[in-house]
């Protein structure tokens, strides 16, 4: 019997690649990925490529934007006390410069007086997770000192003016620090002044200008506050739209790189089936050969 040689080198190509297919697809239904090399599907990788960096410089931004919130609030917290310790000794310097008061009232007033600027200062220089919080640039460096014996009192400020930024992965630019000298250093200034005024035998004549000076420093510390608030804000919001744009890319990378498990196996079946004919018919063509040799 004569076997047409093309027909042969026909077959054994079409088996080959029926071995190729029923590889690939028991390969894809085991790992669940439709593409597991770039061989495979050299777009499908270059595209996924793209999708890591995104999903990577997401991830980063969600992480960064979630500590530096932890230390915005605990800024915000530490402004919030304050304003509240501040308001009161502006209520206090305007009641007491108000009236005739004894020694020991005035020893009472600037007693409440330093008390609250003490609490200012330890505010000022907060710290948290080892860097202090109003110091700009330097977050290792104490940023408020005080010298006493001085009168009035002389406050220094230590920090720097530098005001440090987060940028999200679409590019915008979010403020995450105060400098302490734009938020404090009026308002311990204004203090030290009217500690001042009430330490000698009366009240001093400076004492309203003085009072208004801290209700002055008082609003620049709740400007400061607002575009803290703000940048709190925008940092919550970024962050929760970087997360689902992250989910989103997983989700798009997914989709991109795995294989359709039930599409693969019905496509795994029918190559197998294909693959058993082809044998059958080489089998078949085999026999037909050996047997004709036979009876020649």
């Amino acid at each position: 019997m004569r076997v047409d040689p093309n027909y042969v080198l026909n077959l054994s190509s079409s088996l080959d690649l029926s071995s190729s297919q029923e590889s690939q697809l028991t390969s894809e239904l085991s790992s669940g990925l439709r593409v597991s090399s770039l061989s495979v599907d050299p777009t499908a990788v270059a595209q996924s490529a793209l999708l890591d960096t995104a999903i990577s410089q997401e991830d980063t931004y969600v992480q960064t934007a979630s500590g530096e919130t932890s230390r915005l609030q605990a800024a915000d917290s530490a402004l919030g006390e304050v304003v509240t310790q501040v308001t009161s000794a502006v209520s206090l310097a305007v009641s007491a410069g108000n009236g005739t008061l004894s020694s020991s009232d005035l020893s009472s007033v600037q007693q409440q007086l330093t008390a609250v600027r003490d609490s200012v200062l330890a505010l000022a220089n907060t710290s948290y997770g080892g860097t202090y919080l109003f110091s700009g640039s330097q977050g290792t460096t104490k940023p408020f000192a005080i010298d006493t014996s001085t009168v009035p009192a002389t406050t220094t400020y230590s920090g720097d003016s530098v005001t440090q930024s987060v940028v999200t992965p679409t590019g915008q630019s979010i403020q995450v620090n105060l400098p302490g000298a734009a938020v404090f250093g009026s308002v311990l200034g204004a203090l030290n002044q009217l500690i001042a005024d009430f330490s000698g035998t009366g009240v001093s004549a400076t004492v309203a200008t003085d009072g208004a000076a801290l209700t002055t420093a008082l609003g620049q510390v709740s400007t400061q506050r607002s575009v803290l608030d703000s940048s709190l804000s925008t940092l919550e919001s970024t962050s929760t739209y970087t997360q689902t744009q992250a989910a989103n890319a997983t989700n798009a990378q997914s989709t991109l790189m795995s294989a359709d498990t039930a599409t693969v196996a019905t496509q795994l079946s029918a190559a197998e089936t294909q693959h058993q004919a082809l044998l059958s018919v080489i089998s078949g063509l085999e026999q037909a050969t050996d047997l004709f040799g036979y009876l020649h």
